[in-house]
């Protein structure tokens, strides 16, 4: 399947500050975590440009680019193709977010205050509003913005810097799960924030582990039933 055709609504305006190839691999990738163009598509340039309303050569580039972090697969005689990742691949990305964010909730939970347990709560309820509409995306983002706000909350930037590289492809992966975890995901945040205001390290750091294992358990039910 060509990159043609691309939902109503869905291809990101480019913002004009910045160099527009930055710009045009930011929307691509967007694209991509989001699964509007989804693992295996063929991505044709001239399609590509056309709807980002820019010229071929930066939609080179950035193709180029995402071939290189492995989020294109270029093959030659063939063209650009939206990489399909590997079973393995999936496990070994959610086993080190588990490592990450159970260390980010043991020191969220140690650190927090109350404006911190609020935005929690905050989002929560964003996420359970989205499950309830049956809103797959607006769950997504909002359970990505839960789990920054718990590294934010950690207060430690080396291990911040840690997740931000693997974040936009952990919601690669939790994307096609989301509407199998469902509620549940909104329980386990709740249960999360809960021991989060309690301050109580211990279960924070067991609650997240269990929460990000069950996306990992999910997410290879779903690859084994496809």
């Amino acid at each position: 399947m060509s990159s043609a055709g691309l939902p109503q609504g869905t291809v990101p305006k480019l913002e004009r500050p910045g160099p527009l190839r930055e710009r045009v691999y930011e929307a691509l990738l967007e694209l991509i975590t989001t699964r509007v163009l989804r693992p295996g598509q063929h991505l044709v340039e001239s399609e590509l440009a056309g709807h980002l309303g820019v010229s071929r050569q930066p939609v080179r580039e950035a193709l180029q680019r995402l071939n290189t972090e492995g989020w294109v697969d270029l093959r030659p005689a063939q063209g650009a193709f939206v990489h399909e990742p590997t079973e393995d691949e999936a496990d070994h990305l959610l086993s080190v977010r588990t490592l990450l964010e159970a260390e980010a909730a043991r020191l969220a939970a140690a650190h927090s205050g109350s404006a911190g347990i609020a935005a929690l709560e905050a989002l929560c309820a964003e996420g359970e509003r989205a499950v309830a509409d049956d809103d797959v995306d607006l769950a997504v983002a909002t359970s990505a913005e839960f789990h920054a706000k718990v590294m934010e909350l950690a207060g430690n930037p080396v291990l911040a810097e840690l997740a931000a590289q693997v974040d936009r492809r952990v919601r690669w992966y939790c994307t096609p799960v989301a509407r199998r975890r469902g509620r549940q995901s909104w329980v386990e945040h709740r249960e999360l924030t809960a021991a989060i205001s309690a301050r109580d390290e211990q279960t924070a750091t067991s609650v997240m582990r269990t929460h990000t294992e069950h996306t990992r358990t999910t997410y290879h039910e779903r690859v084994r039933q496809a």
